[in-house]
């Protein structure tokens, strides 16, 4: 996952890929009021990816998730020019890949990018070392140092011993992974996932899905991933983009997409998702919790409290630092010409990162509002109701 956010790797804008006859022709004179449907029966051409554009930061997973026929795998394809786009501009780092020749293409895939396809596409009659070691042997590299290299790799995606077997004696899970050191051993800037793990066994995919998140937060390659599977979108990706009928539907953050999905559609895809495991404290929170500073004296707290049917306060000290919890009742018992910090119970703050998940055994055991800090700032509160609602798998109806 990442930290922060960088200047993009791959930037794509305004792309088009129509199947026909002619599709330049037919892109000219397009009405974008039509819909695929209309265009197919009208001129017989197929709008595979329409007017798409997105970024994708360095060292980031973009997720493209959407149905069979949606224009994922199209769009991934275009991305590297195994399929040439209509229309459109795709830049790597700033260079425009639809300006490069074929030499220049051939570079860039040996150098610069790695696929992963849904079926391994192992070489039979090579070892998996030698399967592995392939790109390496095509740039050139001695025998030497490329099974070398492919042994690291192998290590890496934990089939350390099974580089003299061959891939029929391999489970399909381990092929995959083979599949995965062969992309990982060119040492690419950008990986490309045309559902990857889609062939498997549901238990392997989720093993498969967990050493991709390892192996991630180690090598910290672009990625660029297709599922059709929503809960492999959310589990895998910084960014999720929906497709449907070769547009983007909507785009942002798994939490954002649960949280707030745009439409009908979107929210189709959301309804089975267990939304605590996605939704964080941020997007729960309360900003407005009641405060008072740290040398308030408690009978004015007291009064904050009774006026708003409050059980507790947030102690905050300069530039909304986090000092503590005041509780009414032990207000209630002590001096009331004490300062609020005085009594203050050091109520353990969450980050707004935090996942609901990890709040929930808190909030059933304890009745305050948990604090939540970023730094040492208060950015607001969580309270029991907000984290019983974020239970609920149905999210929000956006209004019209």
């Amino acid at each position: 996952m990442t930290d922060q956010q960088t200047q993009p790797q791959i930037t794509c804008r305004n792309l088009w890929k129509i199947f026909g006859a002619n599709p330049g022709r037919i892109l000219q004179e397009l009405d974008p009021a039509l819909s695929r449907a209309e265009v197919q029966q009208r001129t017989g051409h197929v709008v595979a990816v329409k007017n798409v554009s997105f970024e994708v930061q360095k060292g980031e997973t973009f997720v493209v998730m959407g149905l069979s026929g949606s224009g994922k795998s199209t769009l991934v394809r275009c991305i590297s020019r195994l399929v040439e786009p209509t229309k459109g501009t795709v830049e790597i780092d700033r260079d425009e890949i639809m300006a490069m020749n074929q030499r220049q293409l051939i570079e860039l895939r040996r150098h610069r990018m790695s696929m992963v396809f849904q079926h391994f596409g192992l070489l039979p009659h090579r070892r998996v070392l030698d399967n592995i070691s392939y790109g390496l042997e095509v740039r050139g590299m001695s025998k030497k140092d490329r099974e070398q290299k492919a042994s690291e790799v192998l290590e890496m995606v934990g089939l350390e011993g099974w580089g003299g077997h061959y891939p029929r004696e391999l489970s399909g899970g381990m092929q995959q992974r083979v599949g995965l050191a062969r992309a990982l051993a060119v040492d690419p800037e950008i990986m490309l996932f045309d559902e990857p793990f889609s062939a498997l066994d549901p238990l392997i995919r989720r093993e498969m899905q967990d050493e991709l998140l390892k192996l991630q937060a180690v090598v910290r390659k672009t990625m660029v991933f297709i599922t059709h599977d929503f809960l492999e979108a959310i589990k895998m990706g910084d960014h999720i983009a929906i497709m449907k009928d070769g547009e983007f539907v909507q785009i942002g953050t798994p939490e954002q997409i649960v949280a707030n999905p745009v439409d009908d559609y979107v929210r189709a895809f959301s309804e089975d998702v267990p939304r605590h495991k996605v939704l964080t404290a941020r997007s729960i929170m309360k900003t407005d919790y009641p405060s008072v500073q740290a040398n308030e004296k408690l009978e004015s707290a007291l009064e904050i409290m009774e006026r708003l049917g409050v059980p507790a306060i947030f102690v905050l000290g300069p530039d909304r630092s986090y000092l503590g919890i005041l509780e009414k009742e032990k207000a209630l018992a002590a001096d009331s010409t004490v300062a609020a910090e005085t009594i203050a119970t050091n109520c353990a703050p969450v980050s707004p990162d935090a996942l609901v998940e990890t709040l929930i055994v808190r909030a059933a055991r304890d009745d305050l509002p948990i604090p939540c800090v970023d730094g040492n700032c208060c950015l607001g509160s969580v309270d029991r109701s907000a984290i019983m609602l974020a239970l609920d798998s149905q999210p929000a109806s956006q209004p019209d």
